[in-house]
């Protein structure tokens, strides 16, 4: 059989839960729908998923369509955990984004589309909830088409809206209507359709066309759009079969080289690590030893599959599959199992931008914590645990508030763990302003590390991240020295003049230098008169935070696209409030009721103009944000505490390091 890794995406509330329950009614495997209101579906397994009705996790559910085996991905549509949603990205043939036939086109659909198209990954639309009051159509459609993509086409008519009878009727290659409509869509892309068109416009057969819709949903350039209501079953039976004809199910290379990616990791009943992999060519079976993550090696001791809505314990995951593999102890999320299997660009969304001190309410589960966060942070890396040894504090790293109730109900629920949270800062970062060199040589004073370090750092494009390279002979010194040097260099940049990290620079090393291995007449190595690699990581930190002394840096604060819908008579006290809160508004769209306001605003103020807004625009004001860029900051430039021995304090690092200065 073929498979499809199929992905159900959208913003909070769209139905997208409902929708999977529906699909797996439909498709046979249940046969009751749960209800995310009563907290009884398949995919919401998680306490507080079930209490809040929000998916927070990431979850995997198998069925079949005809001679298709999907794996039906269902992800978080609330944006605090978009973390979850790239990483469901990186495994998907295809997916469905669903909206709301009420709410119509919200912020987290627009984030989600235009990530979808830019991976090019071929999606179709599902107008969920035709039966509610208030459901919309036509006019929905035509937003669609001006705020998601040109190239979307109704495949259907929506009947009977904002009723229990709410339906939908598919065109066919009776309708002249939807002929015509196929024909303009998709001859935007395909110039030879055109041209026979032009030449002779009944020369296009339905059959020809329908293909041609296939090729290019496929290719991600339209996408097709149904109707319905997943509590009804409205429209679901066109759904799937569009799922089962318009999207890219393949056999999979059985025979050919293993490879697949890690993209979800959980711990078991005795907390073991599971591992959830895509397979994309190849077979991983039981006992196999696995390459990852550079150099590590594990065996899988046990292998489980999606199927039938089940998971059931198989000999091997083959390609196209998606699995559970146990005994794979070291194993992170985003790692490659074998050779590079897709070409899917990672990191498709922004870094967190706000961060958090968490502490245990008892003293006492102070150690029990670190364990705790640990195993979250490999569920979740972008939490991105920050240590402060110094102030025995730990940071954790937040796309929004919400996340902070998920962390602090999973620590208590799962580790028994109460923890309380300091107020939410923003995460800036620094840039070069220019270029800095430093150097320190071995056996000369100031240097007491037997190590010479010489470092040149140049500021790099943006995106570009953190570069290492040499302007000394890879054998002028042991490669373990040179490897030290490098590592160093990284773990250093995370912490720049003013404490944040430096995403963008480039380093070279320009001097090398060390101690042969001594030791006295008779007597073993002795590590006084001989360089370690320890000498190479003590020394760097001093000599790479006098280069960016020397080139000097700036300290930039992310900011946020925003863009607000508001009754047109509430204009002068929004655009007030956004004048406080720092915004840059564009030109505003000022209509007789209704008016948009766009432009950008600082990170750390969209919760304080969230807060605001039902109350300067009697609750009718939309907000639509997302991360934008960083700018440099205006005003007094915040300081972020060190966690390490402070390299800009010589004498105090040395006081850390060799207990002497």
């Amino acid at each position: 059989m073929r498979t499809l890794n199929l992905g159900i995406l959208a913003h909070v509330d769209a139905g997208k839960t409902s929708l999977t329950e529906r699909l797996l009614y439909a498709a046979g495997v249940i046969d009751e729908v749960g209800s995310v209101d009563d907290g009884s579906t398949q995919t919401d397994s998680l306490a507080l998923e079930r209490r809040r009705g929000i998916t927070i996790k990431s979850a995997v559910v198998s069925f079949a369509i005809d001679d298709v085996t999907v794996n039906l991905i269902d992800t978080p549509g609330h944006p605090d955990f978009i973390a979850e949603v790239e990483r469901a990205l990186s495994v998907l043939d295809g997916a469905v984004l669903v909206i709301s036939a009420v709410e119509g086109v919200q912020a987290q659909t627009r984030v989600l589309m235009r990530t979808l198209q830019r991976l090019r990954i071929p999606t179709l639309i599902f107008v969920n909830k035709l039966d509610r009051r208030g459901a919309r159509a036509p006019e929905l459609l035509k937003s669609i088409g001006e705020r998601l993509s040109a190239g979307v086409i109704a495949m259907g008519a929506a009947t009977g809206l904002g009723s229990p009878g709410a339906g939908f009727t598919q065109y066919g290659q009776a309708d002249p209507d939807f002929l015509q409509m196929l024909i303009e869509v998709l001859a935007v892309n395909d110039d030879q359709l055109l041209t026979a068109f032009v030449e002779n416009e009944h020369a296009l057969s339905y059959d020809v066309l329908r293909g041609k819709l296939v090729e290019q949903t496929r290719r991600a350039l339209v996408h097709p759009v149904y109707f319905g209501s997943a509590i009804t079953g409205a429209g679901i039976d066109e759904l799937l079969a569009a799922i089962r004809e318009l999207l890219p199910a393949a056999e999979g290379d059985v025979d050919g080289p293993v490879s697949g990616s890690v993209f979800k990791v959980e711990r078991g009943r005795a907390g073991e690590k599971i591992a959830f992999v895509r397979m994309f060519s190849g077979a991983i079976r039981t006992r196999d030893r696995l390459r990852f993550h550079g150099d590590r090696e594990s065996k899988v001791t046990s292998i489980s599959v999606f199927d039938g809505g089940s998971v059931l314990t198989r000999p091997e995951v083959t390609a196209g599959q998606i699995g559970k593999l146990w005994g794979l102890g070291e194993i992170q999320i985003g790692d490659v199992i074998g050779v590079e299997g897709s070409s899917a660009e990672s990191g498709y969304f922004a870094p967190p931008t706000l961060e958090t001190v968490i502490a245990p309410v008892r003293p006492s589960d102070k150690g029990n914590l670190q364990v705790a966060l640990s195993q979250l942070a490999e569920q979740d890396p972008l939490i991105n645990l920050r240590q402060d040894d110094i102030r025995q504090e730990t940071f954790v790293s937040l796309y929004g508030e919400v996340q902070k109730e998920v962390i602090q109900a999973t620590l208590a629920g799962e580790f028994g763990i109460d923890v309380t949270f300091r107020e939410t800062t923003t995460i800036c970062i620094e840039r070069l302003d220019g270029i800095g060199t430093a150097v320190e040589f071995n056996k000369q004073d100031p240097n007491p590390f037997l190590a010479t370090v010489g470092l040149r750092v140049e500021p790099a494009p943006v995106n570009e991240g953190v570069s290492f390279r040499l302007e000394v002979e890879l054998g002028s010194m042991p490669y373990a020295f040179i490897k030290a040097v490098e590592e160093t260099v990284h773990d250093t940049l995370r912490q720049g003049i003013h404490g944040w990290q430096i995403p963008d620079v480039q380093v070279v090393m320009t001097h090398s230098g060390y101690s042969a291995r001594q030791s006295h007449a008779h007597a073993v190595f002795d590590k006084s008169m001989s360089s370690t690699a320890g000498d190479f990581r003590n020394l760097t930190p001093l000599v790479l935070m006098t280069a960016l002394r020397e080139a000097g840096t700036t300290v930039y604060e992310p900011m946020h696209h925003f863009q607000l819908e508001i009754p047109t008579d509430t204009a002068r006290g929004v655009l007030a409030a956004l004048a406080r809160l720092r915004a840059i508004p564009q030109v505003p769209a000022l209509g007789a009721e209704t008016s948009v306001l766009e432009g950008e605003i600082p990170a750390a103020a969209v919760y304080q103009l969230e807060q605001q807004l039902p109350g300067l625009s009697r609750g009718e004001g939309v907000l639509e944000s997302s991360f934008e860029r960083y700018q440099p900051v205006t005003g007094p430039i915040p300081n972020r505490p060190r966690t390490d021995n402070d390299p800009l304090n010589r004498r105090d690092y040395l006081l850390h390091v060799l207990r002497r200065v």
